[in-house]
């Protein structure tokens, strides 16, 4: 049996391509009352993706997480980094033995600054064969009107992984594997940084023109980062799970990271832009953590330490990107 466990426009995508497969039954984990009681009385979520229909015989809905992780096989994480230490406050990691973790998070765990594979090996104690990370250029809305999209199953194991691959692929969703846990996990986080910085570059009036070096330059700053941390002779970035999901965030109308950027370069604050959204934008919280991690390492990021300086120092975003982008290759 699968555990889904979130409620946002992702996680309401995911749960409906899990569901496309016939005589699938999931158990749902949703935090809030209303909403479950929403699905339940409508057959739509009334408040993220509210055109995608389910069928609620096939979905054991709950809002206790214990409950959920008990009757479940397979732990299919979608909720927003930020939360997620949050939700699993009171579970042990006696509660996740023998589990399998699966996440389509695409963040940073804040309180242990950490990708989502790593947080659940580390204070849970799932051994890396039982964890499997989705990913890919994939945005809910496109996913919940059936448009066709192509995604990445990741994992060291190679059966966990197709076995994946098979439940989440439906006739509008293609997936392939691979082993690069690491690498596909920090792109998915790095990515929402760089269309952040895109957004913000529009907001303050550049163009394509401009967009297309900054993207190359972020790609620059991704393969190096990424292979300081976890170095992988067959690694290829410019595959769809690295390149492909830079350039749909940073481009499309969809990426709330893009959105959220282009308010900083209107001249919105980051609090006023938080309030604005009322969704997570996963770059803002990404931006802290990997500047942490960059700065550690030692490893200059011109625009992670640029999009750093406004969000976090609250130093002008229109100066800052001014020198940033007089010494992009």
């Amino acid at each position: 049996m699968i555990g889904v466990f979130g409620s946002g426009s992702w996680a309401t995508a995911v749960a409906k391509i899990v569901l496309e497969h016939p005589d699938t039954t999931i158990n749902w984990w949703i935090r809030e009352p209303e909403i479950i009681e929403g699905i339940k009385e409508t057959g739509h979520n009334p408040i993220y993706l509210s055109e995608v229909y389910f069928d609620t015989k096939q979905i054991n809905f709950s809002n206790d997480i214990s409950e959920v992780i008990k009757k479940s096989d397979d732990l299919l994480f979608v909720v927003p980094s930020a939360f997620l230490d949050d939700s699993l406050q009171g579970i042990s990691p006696e509660m996740l033995k023998g589990k399998n973790i699966h996440s389509a998070i695409k963040g940073v765990v804040l309180q242990t600054n950490q990708i989502v594979a790593d947080y659940f090996h580390d204070k849970f104690d799932v051994d890396y064969d039982r964890i499997s990370i989705i990913s890919g250029p994939s945005h809910a809305e496109e996913t919940a009107q059936q448009k066709l999209t192509y995604l990445t199953v990741a994992s060291q194991n190679n059966e966990l992984a197709n076995y994946v691959a098979e439940f989440i692929q439906c006739r509008y969703v293609k997936t392939v594997v691979s082993d690069d846990i690491h690498g596909i996990e920090y792109a998915a986080v790095l990515k929402n940084i760089y269309a952040l910085a895109a957004g913000i570059c529009k907001g303050l009036g550049y163009g394509d023109n401009l967009f297309a070096v900054l993207i190359s330059n972020a790609m620059q700053e991704m393969d190096v980062f990424i292979n300081e941390l976890h170095p992988m002779d067959y690694r290829q970035l410019e595959r769809f799970p690295y390149l492909g999901d830079l350039l749909v965030t940073a481009y499309s109308q969809h990426s709330r990271n893009r959105t959220f950027g282009a308010m900083i370069g209107f001249g919105y604050s980051v609090k006023g832009a938080q309030l604005e959204m009322k969704m997570i934008a996963e770059g803002y919280y990404a931006t802290k953590c990997i500047e942490k991690i960059r700065e550690k390492l030692g490893i200059g990021m011109p625009i992670v330490e640029a999009t750093y300086k406004i969000l976090y120092e609250g130093l002008s975003a229109r100066r800052v990107m001014g020198e940033l982008l007089k010494n992009l290759k």
